[in-house]
């Protein structure tokens, strides 16, 4: 089988793709850092192994043949195999540091106070953190684990439930001095509000009264910026229990109600199956599944009622700022 490969022209494969894609010789050759004269001339050693046309050339105009199209596809798909076998084989190295990302708010306010610990027991290991909400191509992101707030649907990876969270409301001491405490039956529209897209503070008046209700509170669309609002003072925020409770506990914010409702989402151990036979992988999943099992829930009454109300009310917001995806790896 080997010797079938020995004059297979790969090289001029990943050339016919990257011109394929930019129908350009000049773009493909910038693409490739190769000048347009090795491209032409790739392309053309590749025509000649196939005895066949595949692009059709009109001055600086570069048009795919049928032939051509017809190879695409395949040439495409084995290029992927091949990039993630190599990555696979990258990630498994013992060496090197381990990657691991997540959404920016629960890196700041819940990861980075406690890894400390981790880095105690496992000097040896390098972190590199990286703060997205988009899913993960495992097989093409240097990325060895995932921590994402989501429902736990990501097919053929391994996935593992960390946390479950819940919104509660918050706000500066001053503030609830001056406003008290929210219940359900509080009348918000006198209240002074921080919105967000991701917890906004219609849910909790939908789990009240079944009413339309348009909050006309300043919206920041950053779960850490909310807090820095409410620390300041600005008003009473709807906010994620895991990323609140390290303010509850400094004093620098004091829940401002005796209730929390369920999200609706969780946050998800996500990464390929093989990868958990990696030391470094195995030792930070052993030591974040500790950490959750450590983290209390709020020390307040769960409201009863559909989970998944709260996740479909903030999918509900206004188009502006949801880009980003929170039920990705």
């Amino acid at each position: 089988m080997a010797r079938a490969y020995d004059r297979l022209p790969l090289g001029a494969l990943r050339v016919f793709e990257a011109v394929a894609s930019k129908l350009s010789f000049s773009e493909a050759a910038e693409a490739l850092n190769v000048t347009p004269a090795a491209v032409s001339q790739q392309i053309k050693s590749l025509e000649d192994y196939l005895q066949l046309p595949l692009f059709r050339r009109s001055g600086r105009t570069v048009a795919i043949t049928d032939e051509g199209l017809e190879l695409l596809p395949a040439v495409r798909s084995g290029l992927d195999v091949i990039e993630a076998a190599m990555q696979h084989l990258k990630q498994h190295r013992r060496t090197g540091p381990l990657q691991i990302t997540m959404i920016a708010s629960f890196l700041q306010t819940w990861l980075l106070p406690r890894i400390r610990a981790f880095r105690r027991q496992n000097p040896e290991i390098t972190l590199r953190f990286h703060t997205s909400r988009e899913p993960v191509d495992f097989s093409r992101a240097a990325v060895h684990v995932a921590l994402r707030l989501g429902r736990g649907n990501y097919p053929n990876l391994h996935v593992e439930k960390l946390l479950d969270e819940w919104l509660v409301p918050v706000a500066h001491p001053e503030v609830i001095k001056q406003f008290g405490l929210l219940t359900r039956d509080s009348d918000l529209d006198k209240m002074p509000l921080l919105d967000s897209d991701d917890e906004p503070w219609k849910v909790w008046q939908q789990m009240d009264a079944q009413r339309a209700w348009q909050t006309r509170a300043p919206n920041i669309d950053d779960s850490a910026g909310l807090l820095a609002a409410a620390e300041e003072g600005m008003g009473f925020a709807l906010a994620r229990w895991s990323i609140v409770a390290r303010s509850l506990q400094r004093g620098t914010l004091k829940l401002a109600g005796t209730e929390a409702l369920p999200y609706g989402l969780s946050y998800y151990f996500v990464c390929p199956v093989p990868y958990l036979a990696m030391p470094k992988v195995a030792r930070f999943r052993e030591w974040v599944f500790a950490a959750a099992r450590e983290f209390p829930p709020p020390p307040v009454a769960v409201l009863s009622g559909k989970v998944d109300s709260i996740a479909a009310a903030a999918a509900k917001q206004p188009a502006r700022n949801r880009k980003r995806k929170t039920s990705k790896q």
